[in-house]
């Protein structure tokens, strides 16, 4: 019930800030401007997206390797797929990384390890988009010298800093000699030897330097790729702007996304990209129209996911769903 509330509450925040952005903005005008778009520039925009998927599954792969998981590329990358039309299309309750995680699993037999890996390609990729987003955002600040770009400079440091010592302390193992005493309480005792399980999968890592390096390093390949995407996107629609500007928001408008008050980050991340681009003269109408056209891509490059679901129909939710409080 909590969580079909929440997911009322999502999809009331997404309509709302829609409907407010397209009162805002000539809509035949913008129109006029989707209808026109450049359909060669829309194919790059579709393959880098896809790419940028690729990669994803490629860095996932090295952590699996690093945990002696047996998973081809080509099983993980249909895992990240499947779970990415979970989570883009479906507004359940079962989550992609729920989803990559609970197939590696079986593939593997490593409960634990398998989701541990999807929790540390996870954590790595936040990495990778904060800092490009803490260095954009002091760029902002200075050479765009708004007010409001210091307080999102202010943000993007603060939950960096926040992200990267929480995350030391996962990996920590004084920490998790020091909070181990609570698996003695009678309601925790029977999950310990899970635990225990889950804390020698992370430790795994904290040995593993040349995976992790070259997670962050694809990581930022997808920073690259995503900022692209847009790149393409606006021109297919005819903006101007120097790829310098898409390099400066991309991460930034992927950074407001962490916040999850919305369906699938659609209506915030228009509502950002709106006042970004608008700093640098895009009229509101493109700017919602690049924005719009993204999550339809993101749509597109998730469909593939529920033909391999369909196909196998191997991780079907209620499965997924009874499995994942354990």
């Amino acid at each position: 019930m909590k969580k079909t509330f929440s997911t009322l509450i999502k999809l009331t925040i997404t309509i709302s800030i829609i409907a407010f952005l397209f009162s805002r903005v000539d809509l035949a005008r913008m129109a006029d401007q989707l209808s026109r778009a450049n359909a060669a520039y829309l194919a790059i925009a579709l393959a880098l997206y896809f790419a940028a998927i690729f990669v994803g599954a490629v860095k996932w792969h090295l952590l699996a390797r690093a945990q002696a998981m047996r998973a081809s590329l080509g099983a993980l990358l249909t895992y990240s797929l499947v779970g990415l039309f979970f989570g883009n299309l479906l507004p359940s309750n079962v989550g992609g990384d729920v989803v990559r995680a609970y197939g590696l699993m079986r593939a593997s037999g490593q409960r634990e390890a398998a989701g541990v890996s999807v929790l540390v390609d996870r954590l790595m990729g936040l990495v990778a988009f904060l800092g490009a987003a803490v260095v954009m955002a002091a760029i902002a600040a200075v050479t765009l010298t708004r007010g409001e770009l210091e307080q999102i400079e202010i943000a993007t440091v603060i939950a960096a800093t926040v992200f990267i010592a929480a995350a030391a302390l996962l990996f920590s193992r004084r920490v998790g000699q020091r909070v181990k005493f609570i698996f003695d309480l009678p309601l925790l005792t029977a999950i310990r030897p899970m635990a225990q399980r889950v804390y020698a999968a992370l430790q795994v890592y904290r040995t593993s330097y040349r995976a992790l390096a070259l997670n962050i390093a694809l990581s930022a390949l997808i920073v690259v790729l995503t900022t692209l995407v847009w790149y393409a996107v606006g021109r297919a629609l005819g903006v101007s702007v120097p790829l310098f500007y898409f390099f400066l928001f991309n991460p930034l408008i992927a950074f407001v996304l962490l916040i999850p008050i919305s369906f699938n980050g659609l209506g915030p991340k228009e509502a950002t990209a709106v006042f970004f681009f608008s700093l640098v003269g895009v009229p509101n109408e493109l700017a919602l129209a690049m924005s719009l056209i993204f999550h339809l891509i993101i749509v597109l490059t998730s469909l593939p996911g529920g033909v391999l679901w369909w196909r196998e129909r191997a991780l079907a939710p209620t499965e997924i769903a009874e499995s994942q409080p354990s």
